[in-house]
């Protein structure tokens, strides 16, 4: 069962990795500084979150038990939750205000 968190650990880190250039190198043309920052946002959350999956991975291969025992193990991890969830509110809070800003 471990070769199939190691393989998925790997897949979602090389598909943060790939997002990671495929955004960085993308045009951002705009002078005003909040629009860079608002960029950097989605970009930190967009990259983040395929990491912090393959996080999860990791933390559940590290963990040698199975069954009943797994989840109550696992439980200790409980916060990793909320590393999902901020970076998925950096990336829809940067999305959506980089939307709504008018070219000038």
């Amino acid at each position: 069962m471990k070769v199939v968190e190691i393989a998925l650990t790997a897949i979602f880190g090389a598909l943060g990795i790939r997002s990671l250039v495929h955004w960085t190198r993308r045009p951002f043309e705009s002078r005003d500084a909040r629009d860079h920052l608002l960029f950097a946002m989605f970009v930190t959350g967009r990259v983040g979150l395929w990491l912090a999956l393959s996080g999860l991975f990791i933390l559940y291969a590290s963990t040698d038990t199975q069954g009943r025992a797994f989840t109550d193990d696992v439980q200790m991890y409980d916060w990793f939750v909320l590393v999902f969830v901020g970076l998925a509110a950096l990336q829809l809070i940067g999305g959506y205000f980089l939307g709504r800003r008018s070219a000038k």
